[in-house]
């Protein structure tokens, strides 16, 4: 039994835990409970994660036979049918191997081939108590395809006589992660789908220029319908066969892995598609095959199947999931969605969350099971990073759950980092509600630096989420119409584009500097897209002119796309030479309301922010805490990124421009240096020479 000293180490992270200390020792208890137990039952945790090496259809090469293993309980018959047998139910039978409803059958080699053909069709044939015979997608499958005739998903043998072989190894992580979020289908200019080929050749290269280490690729687990951005999974263990082969997308990470880019899963664990013929939903005639049965098992808003985490094969099952990415595919980690709706019984919906502890721990709105299948997860994960592999995940939550990003041996759930969700939301209710001599720095400043101590958090400034139809991106609130026609360099810079472009690289600076210890952008919002997202559906008539990312826009040097572009770039690079986000929390000494000049230091860089609209300041004085001579390391009205160039990084002969501190406390810092800050700009100055 796990004693308190089990979570001492969130105990003094937060000591208003205290309270509810039962609350965290009972989940380390539950947790080392089920892992006793899957030890007994199955050997270890890794290894009943590692069962889909052996549920499913599988291929032995040395006799070319063919293993099938399903579990499907509460059925009278099971068979495999497929091309291979013209889908006769009576041809290959599977036999029961115990009584919780394992099945099991082999396919001996005909001819000395496999009796199923490489990617061929097949489906798992049942017959209900009934009497009734249904046919549905393997829950194992590697691999499915759309049927136009049927309009359907067939799943497919996924057995390739040559296998892509990995050539680089994984990059150790960095403590700093720089996370572009992109969307395989949509990462092409052309109205089309864009493909696994394109992703390697034409956007890892701009991910790689751009500075960014990680690599966050959505909607890859198989989902029938293109339009829920990979949110309404159908094969939980098919890489989207849309956008190309298994092999293909191997390529794709092996290929960012030699860049030195990390790639993580957007993984979709908090629900499944209700799609029954080509999904797992009803997979065995029933609704509650690895889900909860009932109103319990569905999510209304978001029209989908609940998973029951409480039952011995759903932790199989997702777990397995997991591990089969990490090792087949060498995924680096996960961005784990929906994690509100998996951490209680009422998935975030209508509730107002207040910050009240009783809120995270009254066992009648916490869903307990959910909370450790994480763990088991983050258990899993680093018992498998034990032969030198980090794994990283990311938890989408807006609850505010204390203990979620804290690591397990310390008494936490074991995430990584958490998304700042408050963030993006707070930006776009600024751009859509206030004028700018209405911004309000305290309330920024507090939604930036409001997370919990000793827990990180990923900021974003927006996500694929403000890009959907029937929202807007920020350059789109910022610059609405006229990027349609002033966007290019041989046109006037029209107040609202000049606004525009300074503005934008304001707030992505701020957010990246003062709101978390990682930071994320959603691809192509770095240089403004001037589109939304819309995916092809019945509304728009199958239109793929929204579903796509215009690249093509920042190769034109004409088009002022690319001073952004660049100045994301410049972000980027900053951090991995200064190691802005790894460092601690940023020390604010100045927020003027009048003046609209904010700044604050961190890690020995001093960032100071000029977001009055008007208003110019020559020799404002700043406080400081280390004296000494400081230098520009960026500066957002340089010409290269859109500016006036009014400030210069350096002097008249061209060495650089140096800012001597003086011995004065201001502000609360020990020493105080004056600069010129025009309007809308932003500096960040690093002391070149101490004194």
């Amino acid at each position: 039994m796990a004693e308190k000293s089990s979570i001492q180490g969130v105990l003094d992270l937060d000591p208003w835990l205290e309270p509810f200390s039962h609350h965290l020792v009972q989940r380390q208890n539950q947790l080392q409970e089920w892992k006793s137990q899957l030890e007994e039952s199955e050997g270890s945790l890794t290894k009943f994660a590692s069962s889909y090496q052996t549920y499913g259809v599988h291929a032995d090469w040395n006799n070319k036979s063919i293993t099938v293993v399903e579990y499907i309980p509460d059925v009278k018959s099971v068979s495999i049918v497929g091309d291979f047998n013209n889908w006769n139910p009576e041809a290959h039978q599977l036999k029961p191997v115990n009584n919780f409803g394992l099945w099991k059958t082999t396919l001996e080699s005909v001819d000395g081939k496999f009796a199923i053909e490489h990617d061929s069709r097949y489906k798992i044939s049942m017959v209900l108590p009934s009497g009734e015979r249904i046919y549905r997608l393997d829950p194992w499958v590697k691999r499915a395809t759309y049927n136009k005739d049927t309009n359907l998903y067939d799943g497919r043998f996924w057995n390739p006589p040559h296998t892509y072989t990995f050539k680089n190894k994984r990059p150790v992580p960095e403590s700093g992660i720089r996370v572009y979020e992109a969307h395989v289908g949509i990462s092409t200019p052309n109205p089309e789908v864009g493909t696994y080929k394109n992703f390697t050749h034409k956007v890892l290269p701009i991910i790689h220029k751009l500075g960014y280490n990680t690599v966050q690729l959505m909607a890859i687990m198989e989902h029938a319908y293109y339009a829920s951005f990979g949110y309404q999974v159908t094969s939980f263990f098919a890489a989207s066969s849309r956008f190309g082969t298994p092999e293909d997308l191997k390529e794709l990470i092996d290929t960012a892995h030699g860049l030195g880019i990390r790639v993580l899963l957007d993984v979709v664990h908090s629900h499944s598609s209700k799609n029954v013929d080509d999904g797992l939903n009803m997979f065995n005639g029933t609704d509650h095959y690895l889900f909860h049965g009932g109103p319990k098992g569905n999510h209304d808003l978001w029209d989908s199947r609940l998973f029951n985490y409480s039952n011995h094969e759903t932790l199989r099952f997702l777990l397995s999931n997991l591990k089969f990415y990490l090792d087949v595919y060498q995924f680096d980690g996960f961005r784990f969605d929906g994690v509100t709706s998996m951490l209680y019984k009422h998935h975030g919906l209508s509730f107002g969350f207040s910050g009240d502890y009783n809120e995270y721990f009254n066992p009648e709105w916490v869903d307990n099971d959910a909370i450790i299948y994480m763990m088991l997860a983050h258990s899993m994960m680093e018992e498998y990073g034990t032969s030198g592999l980090k794994f990283t995940s990311i938890a989408e939550d807006v609850s505010g759950m204390p203990t979620l990003c804290v690591p397990i041996s310390k008494g936490g759930i074991g995430y990584d980092y958490r998304l700042s969700m408050a963030i993006p939301d707070m930006w776009i209710k600024i751009l859509k509600h206030l004028s700018d001599e209405q911004w309000d720095l305290g309330n920024i400043v507090h939604t930036l630096t409001n997370r919990r101590h000793g827990e990180k958090c990923i900021s974003y400034c927006e996500s694929h989420d403000q890009a959907l139809v029937g929202d807007k991106s920020i350059a789109f609130w910022l610059m609405d119409k006229e990027m349609y026609t002033n966007m290019s360099t041989l046109t006037e810079n029209t107040p609202v584009i000049d606004r525009g472009i300074a503005l934008h690289k304001i707030i992505r600076l701020l957010t990246f500097s003062l709101g978390g210890e990682g930071y994320l952008n959603f691809e192509g919002n770095e240089f403004g897209h001037p589109e939304w997202l819309d995916f092809p559906r019945v509304g728009n008539n199958e239109s793929y002119h929204y579903a796509r990312r215009q690249f093509n826009l920042i190769e034109d040097d004409l088009l002022r796309y690319k001073f952004l572009f660049e100045f994301d770039a410049a972000m980027q690079h900053l951090d991995e030479k200064y190691e802005i986000l790894q460092s601690a929390q940023a020390y604010v000494s100045l927020k003027h309301e009048g003046d609209k000049v904010l700044v604050f230091e961190r890690n020995g860089l001093l960032f100071i922010f000029n977001l009055h609209p008007t208003n110019s300041y020559p020799d404002f004085k700043v406080g400081v805490e280390t004296p000494g001579v400081y230098k520009i390391v960026l500066n957002s009205d340089d010409k290269q990124f859109g500016g006036h160039g009014r400030i210069s990084n350096v002097d008249a002969e061209g060495n650089d421009l140096q800012f001597f501190t003086h011995n004065e406390r201001w502000n609360d810092r020990s020493n105080a240096l004056f600069t010129y800050i025009p309007s809308r700009t932003a500096l960040v100055l690093q002391i070149k020479e101490k004194i």
